[in-house]
């Protein structure tokens, strides 16, 4: 989180990990497809014939608090293959919060598992601690016919401890709600203490982002 008090701008930097072709610049191609373009910078994606998006994508979206403080929000993703590995970690540097896409295919679930093994490694190289950093999982893909059950998903939130979010970000199903979600998590998180340095409560906090984002109720068609 950057913080300049001089500017009365606050900076917080939200990363989307997870394995190759999981959905995590689609994420992105659909937030700034459902948001308000006053609201929202240039959506900058380098594709390559190795993985979708080399180094990173970047959205910054602004709103202002009552007490004239802006607040940016920096959405990134990563490359998703192995042998980008240098490159995750660079983007993970300075993270305030984490979105892990997993691809609800069945036979994904070994990519899943090491791809979150390895955003754990990342931020460890960095110094961030697991408990220190908001993290929500989003199960991208529900509408293929090898995804797995509502119900193996719900034992994997009660059993690991992690909010999960279902979504088919193709469509924008649940690319907001991931996202509110998470917002939700970074503003109450103790290590950052926002709510007391803002006065902004947690609701007021992503009430405000929502109402700065949404542009339209659409349905998204990002590839």
């Amino acid at each position: 989180m950057h913080l300049n008090w001089q500017t009365r701008e606050m900076t917080l930097k939200i990363v989307y990990y997870g394995p190759a072709l999981s959905g995590k610049t689609t994420n992105l191609q659909a937030i700034h497809q459902l948001a308000d373009g006053k609201s929202t910078g240039r959506l900058m994606t380098l594709d390559t014939k190795d993985d979708r998006t080399l180094f990173f994508d970047l959205l910054p979206v602004f709103f202002q608090t009552a007490n004239g403080f802006k607040i940016k929000l920096k959405l990134f993703t990563v490359p998703g293959q192995v042998f980008h590995n240098a490159t995750r970690r660079v983007v993970l540097q300075g993270a305030d919060a984490v979105a892990f896409i997993a691809d609800s295919q069945i036979v994904e679930s070994k990519n899943n598992n090491e791809s979150f093994k390895n955003l754990r490694e990342n931020l460890e190289a960095n110094g961030i601690g697991w408990n220190d950093i908001p993290v929500v999982i989003q199960f991208n893909k529900r509408d293929m016919p090898n995804a797995r059950t509502d119900a193996e998903i719900d034992e994997m939130e009660k059993r690991g401890g992690t909010t999960i979010y279902r979504a088919v970000a193709i469509r924008g199903d649940g690319v907001m709600e991931t996202l509110f979600g998470l917002l939700s998590k970074t503003w109450t998180n103790p290590k950052y203490d926002l709510e007391k340095k803002f006065g902004l409560k947690q609701a007021e906090f992503v009430d405000n982002i929502r109402k700065s984002l949404i542009a339209k109720e659409a349905s998204v068609g990002a590839v």
